[in-house]
């Protein structure tokens, strides 16, 4: 097949959209499609170029780094747009949002009757962080956002979110084309227990005690991902065991390190700045529990990755997270936004070393339906079904019950 995605984020950016179009594009090349991914150009510029057998389209852009670093809008990308469809002529058109260059390139799919899969990673509390004032709107606010990504995916084909939760939650908002749970898929090969990672060694290299309990965030360090109900958590504890590692970038780093200066946690927290992709696994393989503090996710690579590592997990009990999470079997939930709660729960698993592993055994468990051969596998029925003109009923059984053999 001919697949042109198109969104507002891929390589090198490294936040959960991007992750996974960089996922899925490499992964339908590698399985022998033919794939275009247009993006607003990271570099401001327009280029081409080819990364493990993707064919990159980076359309002129302006940065938004009043906003946020990693943001990029391309103003009036038409011509280039018709141009890509001209000489790429894709078969199927996959939008990964609702923002400016994906609404011009379903317009120009629809023009052109090619059929257009939509994936939605957003959510109203994603911006919520850049406005001010926003608790005195929040109502307006929410219906503006979710109705201007419903103006865009209510006219597409299909679409689909990373967890049955996320995909209700699009219903509820009013979402009336037909809409799928497909996780957005982890590498396990890359992603799992490694007996032979040096943990001393790692920990020595991030700045982490090597005798203290270890819980890890991995991810942004934006607002939106409520680090700061983990550092009040470890005020609460007052306990020199524990040590909270940061990994990470993002616009409320300084923030936050105030933050933990004023509650005097000292060396109780820990922020490591960005770890490469390539030392990601042995940091996991490397601390003891992972945590997702975030309100806004809808499924959560990070803690999936840490699942697949075999570690134990504390996340929020919030969106989809719940769906990742047994409490008591692989880790435990707290209250959203509640740091006595938080706290109540990191004693809880720190005191219980001896449950570690069967814990992050459970994990693993789970994290393995989350294989990212079979969220491929789910995509390429779901294209080769829509090219078919199926039902609702066959897409129904193609993609929600597809499951790679093992």
């Amino acid at each position: 097949m001919r697949i042109l995605i198109a969104g507002t984020t891929y390589y090198p950016a490294l936040n959960g959209q991007s992750i996974f179009t960089v996922n899925l594009a490499e992964g339908l090349a590698k399985h022998g499609h033919q794939v275009l991914m247009v993006f607003p150009s990271d570099e401001g510029r327009v280029y081409r170029r080819e990364r493990k057998g993707v064919q990159m389209a980076a359309v002129h852009s302006l940065g938004l780094g009043l906003w946020h670093a990693d943001a990029f809008f391309s103003p009036f990308p038409g011509h280039a747009v018709r141009k890509l469809f001209d000489e790429f002529k894709p078969e199927i058109v996959h939008i990964q949002d609702h923002y400016p260059l994906s609404r011009v390139v379903l317009r120009e799919a629809r023009r052109r009757g090619i059929k257009v899969a939509a994936t939605n990673h957003f959510m109203p509390e994603n911006l919520a962080p850049y406005v001010p004032g926003l608790s005195r709107i929040k109502p307006v606010y929410d219906w503006i956002l979710w109705h201007w990504m419903l103006d865009t995916y209510n006219r597409v084909d299909v679409a689909t979110a990373q967890s049955q939760r996320a995909a209700d939650l699009v219903r509820m908002q009013g979402l009336r084309v037909p809409i799928f749970p497909v996780s957005c898929g982890i590498d396990l090969k890359r992603f799992h227990p490694d007996p032979n990672a040096d943990r001393t060694a790692c920990r020595a290299r991030y700045g982490l005690d090597p005798k203290r309990t270890i819980f890890l965030f991995v991810g942004r360090v934006d607002g939106e991902k409520k680090i700061d109900v983990l550092l009040h958590a470890l005020s609460l504890l007052e306990r020199d065991d524990i040590q909270l590692a940061i990994a990470g970038r993002g616009s409320a780093m300084e923030e936050l390190k105030a933050l933990a200066a004023s509650l005097q946690l000292g060396e109780r927290v820990h922020f490591t700045g960005f770890v490469p992709n390539e030392d990601l696994h042995v940091l996991l393989n490397s601390v003891d529990i992972f945590t997702m503090p975030s309100e806004a996710e809808l499924l959560s690579l990070a803690s999936l990755e840490a699942m697949a590592s075999a570690r134990p997990v504390l996340l929020a009990d919030a969106i989809a997270l719940p769906e990742l999470v047994t409490p008591g079997v692989n880790g435990y939930l707290f209250r959203p936004s509640d740091p006595a709660d938080a706290a109540r729960c990191i004693a809880l698993l720190a005191d219980h070393p001896e449950r570690w592993a069967e814990m992050g055994q459970a994990s693993l468990k789970r994290a393995k339906y989350h294989g990212l051969d079979n969220t491929l596998l789910k995509y390429e029925l779901l294209y080769e079904a829509l090219l078919a003109g199926d039902a609702l009923s066959e897409l129904h059984e193609k993609v929600l019950f597809a499951k790679v053999k093992n």
